[in-house]
């Protein structure tokens, strides 16, 4: 067992806080962990697997790019040292679309999953979007996956479906589901 798949199991609090741009140096091996972790156990998040470190890297340092630019929000789930789990939010920049932002990239750790952490952060999210003006959220997932069912649970309803949308990170066509959610204070 590696260290961190025996970190993963012990019980912790867990914290969920946006991270800022002066933590993503700290917090990136941590991010590439997660990213793999997610697309090593099927999530289809963009990514074929097996993921190399290399591929998550870039991923992550093209993140905190966005996010130096204030172009996404990131909230991470942190337990004692080590972040289980993420979540972004890509605010609409265009001009008629400022009620707008896009949920991407929800992942918690396999080990972490099933504890409320996910909703945790959707929770803490759609808080932000609140708070900014974003009254609208948009997000696709892949058809039939959890994540899926957890985004309806959340009150998230279905715009429609995309068949064989993209590959999934074993290489199979999958069809995606696309969901927008109105918010209200």
């Amino acid at each position: 067992m590696t260290t961190h798949e025996s970190f993963a199991t012990a019980t912790f609090p867990v914290d969920i806080r946006p991270l800022t741009g002066d933590e993503t140096n700290a917090a990136l091996p941590d991010l590439i962990g997660l990213l793999r972790d997610a697309v090593d156990n099927g999530a289809s998040v963009g990514f074929m697997a097996p993921l190399a470190e290399s591929t998550a890297r870039q991923y992550w340092l093209d993140v905190f790019a966005s996010l130096s630019r204030g172009e996404r929000e990131i909230w991470v789930a942190q337990a004692g040292d080590r972040l289980v789990g993420a979540v972004q939010l890509e605010p609409c920049g265009k001009a008629n679309g400022r009620h707008r932002a896009e949920v991407q990239k929800l992942f918690v750790h396999s080990h972490w999953r099933r504890k409320g952490l996910a909703r945790r952060l959707m929770q803490a999210l759609e808080q932000w979007a609140l708070e900014h003006g974003r009254s609208l959220l948009v997000l696709d997932t892949e058809t039939g996956s959890a994540a899926e069912q957890l985004y309806q649970s959340l009150g998230f309803a279905l715009s429609g479906q995309i068949p064989d949308f993209a590959l999934s990170p074993d290489g199979t066509l999958r069809p995606t589901s696309v969901y927008y959610r109105q918010l209200s204070r």
